[in-house]
């Protein structure tokens, strides 16, 4: 079937939501349940392999009525009588009662009826609001459950203020789909449309976003197409949405090439449209593709970009998808004229490894292929460090080239929900390096050419951990969470027993002590974060994210790293030193005067004195005294 041509014949005002018809998929009946209004709902499900299907309205009052089964396996009907939080579930065959595969709310948790919901009962505040260029994201990343004592969306908006006054332009959340129990990362999620119960439901989440518009914020939102969790997951009983053929590493994988599979592109698609269209949603930040095993001539995630830019187009906003990807291939952002995935932007882990190995000396597991001040330099100027080279870690070459991904295509981090969680014992930066090291950091990630990602409490150095928590309900399916947590530590060589991800204590100590922020260090390590970040948004160099107009060269010796960025005039020199002692050292820099603008190791930062001048004349080489695991900014006037 071609995704863009098939159409079942229905109304469009009991098929598709009005406000944006952007593409012919938005033409297709929408999965799942959806309120037409005087008391009436219409109910769409999936399910080829039943020959019979009823939807049984539970609450408010009791009754059943069959689906009329129409084209492709999907079945339809309207029923009267309905509102806005009626409860309900589908019946397959007259045996099996289970809750919507595409259910907007979950509000008992995932083993209990779906409700029906209103998408058209919120009122937006955000007409204005059009959404940002790539090139003005910084993103803070933040868990919902942790972030606040409360756990909860509504608790996130009296934090809004200072997060946007920190310099942010876009929140990017962690999956909201519904999972098993309250504590969850949220990648065990197992009903993509349903927003988590516990989080605030649908309507937490608009405030949320309509909150951040109002702000001229962006919204990012994490979602997971490579898997679904193992609790709670019923869609293998409507239709072969999961495959034998390929494995992941979280369970079976989505069939998004084998027999039947158009149906389940259009599911993934169809909620992709979702989040955009009726959660106003900015982007998609798509979990972890390189689990996503589509040999299609078209695949899914082209599919899912051409629908996305439709929609943006018809819609006149600003809509990116973000890939999360370890295979460092470029094609997943290159131009699909160019035989790519057209997708906008990626995450690139290389820029971590290597300031992470610098930073702390770890070479264990996939840090062992990092380490040297050339690879951050290569980070810097080319985005991948690992470009077809041979990688210790997998035993293999790694990577082609990314010298054509524009550096606004590229998210770069030093810390991360996966970096830091999936430590044995959740460590952030903050518990493995110097003060004075954490400084660095911030330099290396803001005065870098790439989108910034900020991790949630690292602008002040949190100190509570970010630990990976659960809370299913299958004692099997605790004890193999258990064993697997372990088993992943082992090419680490960590010692020590990991926390148990169901005990609630787990969780508890992974929320964030925001009272940290007005004591010091963290103070001044916030400060120098909005400092940053006020220097990226007003020098034109800084703003500049092109990548012919910015140079990194490696000192290796001595571990300094300098790196030049220009534009409009505006020209920028930058000197890290990334190792345990001072280093003095000429360097090669431009003919002019230069103005000292940042030093990290100023008292001002709680450093122990700046060793370099404010005034730098250079005649093609000035003499630097960097003080350890300190860096410096020069404008040239």
């Amino acid at each position: 079937m071609n995704l863009t041509t098939w159409s079942y014949q229905a109304s469009p005002a009991e098929n598709v939501s009005p406000r944006h018809r952007s593409s012919k998929i938005l033409d297709l009946p929408r999965v799942g349940a959806t309120y037409l209004g005087e008391r009436r709902g219409q109910f769409l499900v999936w399910a080829p392999q039943a020959n019979r299907v009823e939807v049984k309205i539970v609450a408010p009052c009791e009754k059943v009525v069959p689906l009329q089964k129409i084209e492709r396996g999907y079945h339809q009907t309207t029923v009267e009588g309905v509102e806005p939080g009626a409860s309900y579930l589908f019946r397959l065959d007259q045996e099996k009662e289970r809750p919507d595969p595409a259910s907007r709310y979950q509000p008992f948790g995932v083993h209990q009826p779906s409700q029906l919901t209103d998408w058209n009962a919120f009122r937006w505040s955000d007409a204005p609001w059009s959404g940002l260029d790539l090139e003005k994201y910084v993103l803070y990343e933040l868990h919902v459950g942790t972030f606040t004592c409360e756990g909860t969306f509504d608790a996130i908006l009296p934090r809004l203020d200072e997060i946007k006054s920190l310099g942010i332009t876009g929140l990017e959340l962690m999956p909201v789909a519904q999972f098993p129990g309250n504590r969850n990362w949220g990648y065990d999620g197992v009903y993509p449309f349903a927003v988590q119960n516990s989080y605030g439901g649908p309507e937490g989440l608009k405030r949320l976003v309509d909150a951040c518009h109002q702000r001229e914020m962006s919204v990012v939102l994490d979602v997971v197409y490579n898997h679904l969790g193992p609790e709670g997951n019923y869609l293998a009983e409507f239709g072969p949405y999961f495959t034998d053929a390929y494995r992941t590493p979280w369970g079976q994988a989505i069939n998004f090439d084998g027999a039947h599979s158009d149906e389940v592109v259009r599911f993934f698609v169809q909620n992709a449209l979702y989040w955009l269209e009726e959660f106003h949603i900015d982007a998609l930040r798509l979990d972890a593709i390189h689990g996503i095993v589509d040999r299609n001539a078209q695949p899914f995630l082209e599919l899912l970009g051409r629908e996305v830019e439709a929609f943006a187009e018809q819609a006149g906003r600003k809509v990116h998808l973000i890939a999360e990807s370890d295979l460092n291939d470029s094609r997943f952002v290159s131009p699909r004229k160019a035989n790519g995935y057209g997708l906008h932007a990626q995450w690139n882990d290389d820029f971590h490894h290597s300031a992470h190995v610098l930073m702390t000396g770890e070479q264990g597991g996939y840090y062992q292929d990092f380490g040297t001040v050339g690879q951050l330099a290569k980070a810097f100027t080319e985005g991948y460090v690992y470009t077809g080279d041979y990688s210790k870690f997998r035993k293999r070459r790694h990577g082609n080239s990314s010298r054509g991904i524009e550096r606004r295509q590229l998210v770069v981090f030093t810390q991360n929900h996966d970096q830091v969680g999936n430590r044995m014992l959740g460590e952030r930066l903050s518990q493995l390096v110097s003060f004075e090291a954490l400084k660095v950091c911030a330099g290396l990630l803001l005065l870098s050419p790439f989108v910034p990602l900020i991790f949630m409490g690292e602008e002040y150095g949190e100190t509570a951990p970010f630990l990976y928590f659960t809370s299913h309900s299958d004692p099997d399916l605790i004890a193999a969470v258990r064993r697997g947590r372990k088993q992943e530590f082992a090419a680490f060589a960590w010692q020590g027993e990991p926390p148990d991800p169901q005990d609630e204590t787990t969780f508890l100590k992974s929320k964030l002590d925001h009272e940290q922020s007005q004591q010091e260090p963290h103070r001044t390590l916030l400060a120098l974060y909005k400092e940053l970040l006020r220097l990226r948004s007003l020098l034109p160099a800084l703003q500049n994210l092109r990548k012919d107009e910015t140079t990194a060269q490696a000192f290796e010796e001595q571990q300094v790293l300098l790196l030049r960025r220009w534009a409009d005039g505006s020209q920028l020199c930058m000197a890290f030193n990334l190792g345990d002692n001072e280093a003095c050292l000429n360097l090669p820099v431009p003919n002019g005067t230069w103005k000292k603008l940042l030093d990290s190791s100023d008292q001002r930062w709680a450093g122990s004195g700046s060793t370099v001048r404010d005034v730098l004349t250079s005649h093609g080489q000035v003499e630097l005294r960097l003080a350890s695991k300190s860096f410096c900014l020069f404008s040239r006037s």
